[in-house]
Order: structure tokens, then C-alpha cells, then sequence
């Protein structure tokens, strides 16, 4: 019998869970452990932000689901991995023995890195994770008293610029149905060196439609910006031109901020000598096994993936929920391998699929592969993205709470978008996607 740990209960580590526990059967053990005992949707914090859903939509006790499907639960942080032992140390001083590990942590926010950033230590908000969001709302109904300029946007370093457009577009939104739209100026600030590149170097014409987008909700942008530092009231960016000189200064007016940080790998991962690159993100073959030790895998934000391109302000590439499932596929059946005794075979698809919210539309971005050239660069715009998005929350909520192992994103998202008949190698060879 083979124990499989899988670290991390978010979109990545619970669909591994789910996933590994119906191809392995019950002769096989799996266990999760996780920092908390809820699954959050994170795709739904912008809604939770502006108070479009309560927390307890959108979050998940796992303990009951995961009992059902034999699945043993550890909702303690890990304190250390010892790669050579085969062993976890959670905080709690347990210790967990694993012939196969599988990382799914996602990322550390790296406010530090940028004076007066993020909501504990510095003058910002944040969307990354529930708790977040919800504290995102309570600085939101506050703001709503005495509303006034709004800096929206993604630091230089960002490598997830979807939420952020989401939120600008989906608070626009929201002000003008309180028909406050008109007391409150908005900005938006990104590391990209357009509206629209996503770390993607763009999709199709992204650039075009979101401009235009911006352009009638009468938010204005400042894009090749590095944020240099924020105080109680002010952003300061720096502007750069695309040759990375000094184009210009901005000191931007707030009583509402919200950015997206850089990203790190956590801690737990940075101290495991030859598991992570230098920003902690685990280096992984084209298996999705750790290049040092073959008996851990990873997926989604925690693992390392070059940016699309240089840009004159650092971005880095993004990794969707579409890309994560393929991750995630991809492990699954090279673990079944393993244990037979073949040779992985299985790789995961560089695809990027976004379906995002922008208050009252919606924009649904495909780029496969996500590096071009492409198959497939095409963005489109319409209500029923919207629609599709507050589905798919629903969809993907069901599949957490039932155990179910289907490819959530294949089902739902291709065959929403049109392209389910695709016969690209990228695409139709994958399970997931």
C-alpha cells in the first residue's frame, strides 16, 4: 500500500485528492494537510469584496467530505518538509510519513516587498485568500460613507492580474448601482506594459477590449508602473517607458486600495534544499515531479513557470484553474504509473482559460498554448460570461462538497466557450482541460 500526502486544500489540493483517491482505490491510503480546515473558492473573492457573496457561500468544511471518500484530514500547517525522510513535521509536532507527496501550497503574499502594501502591515487591501476579501468588505462599507479616489491594480512581480481587473470593473459596478459612481475617480495601476497583456503577452485583441472597457466606465490606467512605496492616502508609482528608464512620476490619491501582490513560494518549501528555484517555487520535470526528488510531485502556483516574456516592469505568468487541473491530471496518472511500475508518460497542458467577471459582463480570455505562438488567441465580452462565471462557482462548489472527479474544466469551461471539438495535442490528448 502506497500513502499519498497531498499538502494544500485549495482549487489544486482537493481536486489531488479527490482525483488520486478514485484512481488508487482503497488500497491505497491519501491524506490532506492543510493550513485550516475550510475550502475557499477563491475565484469568488471579488463578489465577498463588495459584499455580492457572504463568506459562508463560498467556503467549504472539508472534514465531512473528505471522511466520506476515505480521504484522512490533517488541518494543521506543516512546519518542515524532510525530503530524504519522507516525512512531514506539522506544526503541532505530528509526524506524517508519505511514500509520494504532492504540493499543492499555493503561493506566499509577498507584501513585504513593497513599503505599506497589504492589509496587516501596510495601507492596502487584498483579494487573495477568504479572510482577505472579507476584510476587503469591512474597509469597502466604510469607504462607502465617505467615498473617494479608488487605485486598483497588480505590483510589479504580479503573476495574477485577472482579479484585479475583475474587481476595478466589478466596484464600478456595484458604486454606480448606488449611484455614488460619480464621487469616486478610479486608477488603474499595473506591472504590465499594456491593459490587457495578463502576463500573456496579451490574448487576441485583450488589449483593445480592455481598454475600451476601462474607457466606458471612465477608469483611467497607468500601466509599465512600478508601485515604489504607499502611505495612509497616497500611492507612489513609478512609470516606466519601455526601454525600463524613469518616464514619469505618479503620486496617486486613495481612500480605497486594493492590489495584487507578488508572489513567493512559502516558507515551508524554501527551506527544502533543490526543491525550489530562488523564489521559492518548486522546480519541477515534464512530469510534474520535483527534478531532485522523484517521489514529489506539485501543482498550481506553487511551481515554477518562466514568464511568457520580458517586460520592461517584471510580470510573471499566471496560472489559471484550467492549467491547474491539467497539473493535477497529469500527477494522477504519473503516481498510478509509479506504483505499477511504468514510466511516467502523462504531461500537463500550458493552456490558459479565464472566464472573468466585470460587474454586469463578463470576459472570457483562451490562449492555448499559454506561450505563444498559438493555436488558439481569442478574447470575447458578453453578459453570458458573467452568467457562466456564477455557474461555474456553483459547479466547482458541488464537485468540493461530493467528491466528484471529473474534470471540472473540460466539462464546463471548453464546452462553454465552443471549443470542445479542438483536436490540438496541447488540448484534446488531456483529460482535464
Amino acid at each position: 500500500m502506497s500513502h499519498v500526502v497531498v499538502l494544500g486544500a485549495g482549487l489544486g489540493g482537493v481536486a489531488a485528492a479527490y482525483d488520486i483517491k478514485a484512481a488508487l482505490g482503497r488500497t491505497h491510503r491519501v491524506t490532506v494537510v492543510a493550513d485550516g480546515a475550510y475550502f475557499n473558492f477563491t475565484p469568488s473573492n471579488p463578489w465577498v469584496a463588495v459584499g455580492w457573496r457572504k463568506p459562508e457561500q463560498i467556503r467549504v468544511a472539508l472534514a465531512e467530505p473528505f471522511h466520506e471518500h476515505d480521504i484522512d484530514f490533517l488541518p494543521v500547517p506543516a512546519e518542515a518538509i524532510e525530503a530524504n525522510a519522507a516525512r512531514l513535521k506539522l506544526a503541532d509536532g505530528t509526524l506524517v510519513d508519505y511514500d509520494y507527496l504532492v504540493i499543492t501550497t499555493g503561493p506566499r503574499l509577498a507584501f513585504d516587498e513593497i513599503e505599506g502594501l497589504g492589509p496587516e502591515s501596510g495601507f492596502t487591501q487584498s483579494i487573495c485568500t477568504g479572510p482577505h476579501a472579507e476584510r476587503a468588505f469591512d474597509a469597502y462599507r466604510a469607504f462607502l460613507d465617505a467615498p473617494g479616489p479608488v487605485v486598483i491594480g497588480a505590483v510589479q512581480g504580479a503573476s495574477c492580474y485577472g482579479p484585479a481587473y475583475e474587481f476595478a470593473m466589478i466596484m464600478d459596478a456595484d458604486l454606480r448601482r448606488r449611484k455614488l459612481r460619480d464621487r469616486v475617480p478610479m486608477t488603474f495601476v499595473t506591472a504590465e506594459p499594456y491593459v490587457g497583456h495578463m502576463g500573456l503577452g496579451g490574448v487576441g485583441d485583450s488589449k483593445g477590449m480592455l481598454e475600451s472597457s476601462f474607457r466606458k466606465r471612465d477608469i483611467r490606467w497607468v500601466t509599465n508602473a512600478k508601485v515604489a512605496s504607499i502611505d495612509a492616502g497616497t500611492v507612489h508609482v513609478d512609470e516606466l517607458d519601455p526601454k525600463g528608464a524613469l518616464y514619469r512620476s505618479h503620486s496617486l490619491p486613495y481612500e480605497y486600495a486594493m492590489f495584487i501582490p507578488a508572489f513567493t513560494g512559502v516558507p515551508v518549501l524554501r527551506s527544502v534544499e533543490g526543491l525550489t528555484n530562488p523564489r521559492g517555487f518548486v522546480l519541477i520535470d515534464a512530469h510534474q515531479r520535483s527534478v531532485k526528488y522523484p517521489n514529489i510531485y506539485a501543482a498550481g502556483v506553487c511551481v515554477a513557470i518562466p514568464p511568457v516574456e520580458a517586460t520592461p516592469v517584471p510580470t510573471g505568468a499566471p496560472k489559471t484553474g484550467f492549467m491547474i487541473e491539467s497539473m493535477v491530471s497529469a500527477i494522477v496518472k504519473n503516481l498510478q504509473a509509479d506504483i505499477d511500475g511504468r514510466p511516467a508518460a502523462a504531461e500537463a497542458t500550458w493552456n490558459a482559460v479565464c472566464l472573468a467577471d466585470m460587474g454586469d459582463t463578463g470576459a472570457a480570455f483562451v490562449a492555448l498554448p499559454q506561450i505563444p505562438p498559438r493555436n488558439v488567441a481569442w478574447v470575447t465580452e458578453g453578459k453570458w460570461v458573467h452568467l457562466a462565471k456564477a455557474g461555474f462557482e456553483k459547479y466547482f462548489l458541488n464537485k468540493v462538497r461530493t467528491g466528484h472527479t471529473h474534470p471540472v474544466f473540460e466539462n464546463y469551461v471548453l464546452k462553454l466557450l465552443g471549443i470542445e471539438t479542438l483536436k490540438d495535442k496541447h488540448v484534446a490528448d488531456h483529460n482535464t482541460h
